[in-house]
């Protein structure tokens, strides 16, 4: 059994649509010298099942071997965040979870706990998550990924509204064009002071359960360890081009169609009226 922590852990959960940026919000925030992104948390119940693909069962930047994921193997009698801080020495838990059953009894865990719980709500343009999803799964119904990326936003919103706790709407755009003011707010929200240094979050160590292999491919492409994050012929050279530091992607423009974006437009145009970002 893990030992609990002698103070108060935070816990900050990125919630929202995926394909919106919150492995890129998530490796900026692990940067910081107090705190540790797991990832996508709900992913530690398959660490170590052989039934389950390299890319699900454990770390994606050094796979089997990892110092944190390695020998971790998921308890319901032990709580998750405290068994990492345990392991890391963290004392701030970043998890990207989307799924929001996950996200509320994680909530209740921590609360009976006495940990403290910072809620971002990451949004991004409906198109653009759109384009990504379709660039995923060309295969998939157009309508259908807009429905579902529609009731993804709709609970999402229903449960950070319900969140007696700090929360917090990050935009995707807002913090690829200015993310020092972004991790700023963000910092003061969870109590940690801002450093610099997490901007490079390409120069520092990670650990990840699933996410984006795009913005993993980009932190890990410099180091000289076993990695799951490889980028598919469906991006072209976008990410093999890409320089070092954070780039607003707008891909979405010029990618989709206009007969999609008018379905979109039909369907989720006033949902994402808010969340709309036309270029500067």
């Amino acid at each position: 059994m893990t030992t609990p922590p002698s103070s108060p852990l935070t816990v900050i959960q990125i919630c929202g649509a995926g394909h919106s940026g919150s492995t890129l919000l998530g490796l900026l925030l692990g940067s910081h010298s107090s705190a540790f992104y797991l990832g996508e948390a709900k992913k530690a119940r398959f660490v170590g099942d052989p039934n389950k693909p390299a890319r699900k069962r454990g770390c994606k930047f050094c796979g089997d071997d990892c110092p944190v994921w390695g020998d971790y193997r998921w308890s319901s009698d032990e709580n998750l965040y405290e068994a990492v801080a345990a392991r890391t020495g963290a004392s701030v838990l970043i998890d990207s979870t989307k799924g929001l059953s996950w996200l509320q009894k994680r909530s209740s865990e921590l609360d009976a706990l006495g940990h403290r719980r910072v809620v971002l709500f990451l949004t991004r343009d409906g198109r653009a998550v759109i384009n990504s999803r379709l660039r995923k799964y060309p295969d998939r119904d157009l309508d259908d990924q807009i429905d579902q990326w529609v009731e993804q936003i709709e609970s999402t919103s229903t449960f950070v509204d319900a969140q007696s706790g700090p929360t917090m709407q990050v935009q995707y755009e807002a913090l690829a064009t200015d993310p020092t003011a972004v991790l700023s707010a963000i910092c003061d929200l969870a109590g940690i002071a801002f450093e610099p240094a997490m901007l490079a979050y390409e120069s520092h160590e990670h650990h990840v359960l699933g996410g984006n292999n795009g913005t993993q491919f980009l932190a890990a492409r410099d180091r000289d360890t076993p990695k799951d994050v490889e980028v598919g012929d469906r991006h072209g050279d976008y990410y093999a081009s890409h320089d070092r530091g954070i780039h607003l992607d707008l891909r979405w423009l010029e990618e989709l169609a206009p007969d999609a974006l008018a379905r979109f437009e039909a369907r989720a145009g006033d949902l994402n009226a808010p969340m709309a970002w036309e270029a500067r």
